[in-house]
């Protein structure tokens, strides 16, 4: 994994991870490079001038898109005495663009042999995740009169990089180069271009009609500055809110990707650098987390999804008819079937969860005409619901992955193979039910059965669903009841025993609504006790379980995603100081991220550590950790759809102040809603 002193910029589709001098010098196993659809399209791009490297004074991530390094030759003790001053200024918007100014400072002209080596491999970056780089096609470098190609062709499947400059250059195979006499006190510029090229059969760019900004600066801007004027106001006296906020909101619009073929539509990305491509369960999450926000990606998400919706049994994708994929690729790996991503369809939680955010798009933005649009899909991820995810014929969904060699075999949320077990630590057999997804399914009816009964003009199909979903409940609450913790079980094997571990699923549980009302707060205790609760956030595995790890990646971490559903879940059944404390948690360990909440981070007690520590792979921006501080802001002020109405009833935290959120957007038109916190009485007393 790239180191803490990367520098990563991103626009949806492309990234860049570099050094902090700006150099790129990839090996098969780091993350730094060019990259676009699932593409390393520089693994070279290193600076010299005179034959010698350069180092950073300093550097800029200035916007999500742009970056800029203020380097100098020589080691550190030259600094101060340095004769040059070198400024390399970068955008990534579509594709890749770096000014490069050099300054002599020095009383006499000098002479610069001004360098830059650049090279490809072409990874696919399953290639680079998996620390395995088999290229079997064939990699080539062309130096023209005026530009430098790279490319890589295996069949019809062919990249390409071109790089050209507006100044005069001597290119050859491995980079280019410029000879330049600099005055006293004068300055030189070169404006370098890189394009990329991902071509298929016919030698069309497969790129054609993605969402592109170009990579001029003044437009990337002017996105971001609409993207953001379109988002509500966020105000708050307590100013890591506010903060949080924005950062939020910029990651956002940095995590918007376009998928190929579909018209430039964007949906966001799960997150850099390993999943900067469309996900089901991800981009699900992640727009129900930010719905108040930007409702726009929600009816984009869903018809792009719709649009893949599984049409048949495809043992290799574990594909059914009516299953929400979980994810897509467009690298090589992908295009030769050596693994399923195009698309992967082995996630069980996705196809529910398309159902649930259909229907609570609706109640916020009053799009009737969606509902009836995506009726079709809708009533195939209910039958596969339950024609084709009852594996074992008991009523419940299960996941038993039917791609042995690359396919998941966890396919719930907490995907790592270690992610289930009993509480002696042993892992349960396959097929596999996690409790979280049968949750999604009672919701995903319930809410099905009022789109039919109000938009599609089925009331005998609502009472089926609000039937079966009235069963569901009941038989759910008595199988993964765990008498002597006074919690559901993590999980049933397919002999109906239960993974009885105390795990952070049971606040997803409340928030879908299957939660008994009589059990309801035991749940809420044990997710604020000091087995699940560190200080930070709710743990995903509680302590004192055989697996508990506080970095474990699903077995103890603190994901903030987690915690957003986990409060959502307490507000629905009126806990709301539980869902304060989890909010305020999650809040206060985001400044300590300059507000930018990673994947995960170490579930250790707060009082121990005194600040949160990063998981150490944990992606970042990702996008349903950028959604959390949204999600959290809606749950703190209890802002609901009512009847056409936006209903507010907000509880902050204890001593949060004044929180304003303004243009709500909504069926409503735009309405504001104003909280304020009470005083903390001890402080003041102190």
């Amino acid at each position: 994994m790239a180191g803490s002193n990367t520098v990563r910029i991103l626009d949806g589709n492309t990234f860049v991870v570099s050094e902090d001098t700006g150099d790129i010098e990839a090996t098969p196993s780091e993350p730094t490079g060019l990259f676009s659809l699932d593409t390393r399209y520089l693994s070279k791009w290193v600076l010299t001038v005179n034959g010698e490297r350069l180092n950073a004074l300093s550097y800029d991530d200035l916007q999500y898109y742009e970056a800029r390094f203020f380097l100098v030759p020589g080691m550190a003790t030259h600094y101060v005495d340095a004769k040059l001053s070198i400024i390399r200024e970068r955008v990534v918007g579509g594709s890749f663009r770096e000014t490069l100014t050099i300054l002599n400072h020095d009383e006499k002209a000098v002479d610069l042999e001004i360098r830059m080596d650049a090279g490809s491999d072409f990874a696919d970056l399953f290639q680079v995740k998996d620390e395995i780089l088999n290229k079997k096609g064939e990699l080539y470098a062309e130096a023209e009169p005026d530009r430098l190609r790279l490319g890589y062709r295996r069949g019809n499947f062919k990249r390409e990089t071109v790089v050209s400059t507006n100044q005069p250059a001597r290119y050859d195979n491995r980079g280019f180069a410029f000879s330049v006499h600099l005055e006293p006190n004068e300055q030189w510029n070169v404006l370098i271009d890189v394009q990329t090229f991902a071509i298929g059969p016919g030698g069309r760019d497969l790129r054609i009609g993605l969402r592109a900004h170009g990579t001029e600066r003044l437009a990337l801007q002017h996105d971001l500055e609409e993207w953001i004027e379109k988002a509500p106001k966020v105000n708050s006296e307590h100013g890591r809110v506010a903060a949080t906020y924005r950062r939020s909101l910029v990651d956002l619009a940095a995590l918007r990707f376009s998928p190929l073929s579909l018209g430039g539509q964007t949906l966001p990305a799960a997150g850099l650098p390993w999943f900067m491509t469309m996900f089901g369960r991800d981009s699900i999450l992640t727009c129900l987390q930010v719905l108040p926000f930007a409702p726009e990606m929600s009816k984009t998400t869903l018809r792009i999804l719709g649009a893949l919706q599984g049409t048949r049994f495809d043992d290799f994708r574990d594909e059914d008819p009516g299953r929400i994929l979980h994810e897509m690729r467009y690298g090589e790996t992908a295009a030769f079937e050596e693994q399923p991503h195009s698309p992967y369809y082995g996630s069980v939680d996705a196809t529910p969860l398309f159902v649930v955010l259909l229907d609570e798009y609706e109640r916020w933005s009053g799009d009737v005409a969606l509902v009836k649009e995506l009726e079709r899909e809708c009533r195939a991820a209910l039958r596969w619901i339950d024609d084709y995810a009852d594996l074992v014929g008991n009523g419940y969904i299960w996941y038993e992955r039917r791609n042995t060699d690359t396919g998941l075999e966890n396919q719930c949320w907490k995907d790592s193979w270690d992610s289930v077990s009993y509480a002696d630590g042993s892992l349960p057999p396959f097929p596999r039910a996690s409790c979280e997804v049968q949750g999604y399914a009672y919701d995903a009816k319930i809410r099905a059965a009022r789109m039919a009964r109000e938009f599609w003009g089925d009331p005998g199909y609502a009472e089926q669903l609000e039937r079966e979903a009235a069963e569901l409940k009941a038989r759910f609450n008595r199988d993964w009841w765990v008498d002597d913790g006074g919690f559901y079980a993590l999980a049933l094997d397919p002999q109906g025993r239960k993974c009885d571990v105390l795990s952070s699923n049971i606040g997803h549980l409340l928030w879908s609504g299957i939660v008994d009302d009589e059990r309801a707060p035991r749940i809420a205790e044990h997710l604020i006790g000091p087995r699940l609760w560190s200080g930070w956030g709710v743990r995903t595995l509680a302590e004192g379980e055989v697996r508990y790890n506080p970095i474990g990646y699903h077995n103890g971490a603190i994901w903030p995603f987690d915690n957003s559903f986990v409060a959502w879940g307490l507000r629905r059944y009126g806990f709301a100081e539980e869902a304060a404390t989890v909010a305020n948690g999650i809040l206060d360990a985001a400044t300590y991220f300059d507000g930018r909440l990673p994947e995960a981070f170490g579930g250790y007690q707060r009082e121990l550590t005194k600040f949160p520590v990063e998981y150490p792979t944990a992606c970042s921006p990702q996008a349903w950790s950028t959604g959390a501080p949204l999600l959290l802001i809606r749950t703190m002020l209890g802002l609901e759809p009512h009847e056409g109405h936006l209903a507010v009833d907000p509880r902050l935290p204890v001593g949060m102040g004044r929180i304003e959120v303004l243009d709500i957007p909504g069926r409503w038109g735009r309405v504001d809603a104003f909280a304020r916190g009470r005083l903390d009485l001890h402080n003041l007393a102190g």
